[in-house]
């Protein structure tokens, strides 16, 4: 049996944003399996749960074999040899953003030098989103139907409808 490569693409996605969704749906056509490793991360604060966030992202990949969604605490590098892991998949949206990821990759590969880490960027028509300016929209009771898929969009409108700022 030959081994199927894994890609983990890691956030707090919070929210799950179309952006995310297609880095998500590139990363499928170009790896045997994908698994979105959602952050518990506290230091960020985040608006929603994290169980919500991985319920959420599961309904939008229900039935997709291929692709698995998983929540984790603590440090990314022991969430990946964990699951065995052979690519970190990271999303570009802006120039910003790739100073950033080239900087991390940088503290990967110091931490775990057999993992190959893959730059993907978000389509354009996409790249104005980000989950920060999503979460400021749905703080001030905005419709988020353009920027997040309906799973994303029902779970909020359930659970976090009261949020003030």
């Amino acid at each position: 049996m030959t081994k199927q490569t894994l890609a983990v693409f890691p956030g707090t996605f919070d929210p799950f944003t179309l952006g995310h969704h297609d880095i998500v749906q590139r990363s499928a056509n170009i790896f045997d399996k994908v698994l979105i490793a959602v952050a518990n991360s506290p230091a960020k604060h985040t608006l929603m749960t994290l169980a919500d966030r991985v319920t959420a992202i599961q309904q939008v990949y229900a039935g997709q074999e291929q692709i698995t969604v998983m929540g984790f605490s603590g440090m990314l590098v022991d969430f990946l040899k964990e699951q065995k892991a052979d690519i970190l998949v990271r999303g570009v949206r802006t120039v910003a953003d790739y100073d950033y990821e080239v900087q991390l990759a940088g503290m990967y590969r110091a931490l775990m030098p057999e993992m190959e880490i893959v730059l993907l960027p978000t389509s354009g028509h996409l790249s104005y989103i980000s989950s920060t300016l999503v979460r400021e929209v749905i703080i001030h009771h905005g419709d988020i139907s353009k920027f997040v898929l309906p799973p994303i969009a029902q779970m909020v409108a359930r659970n976090y409808q009261q949020v003030r700022v």
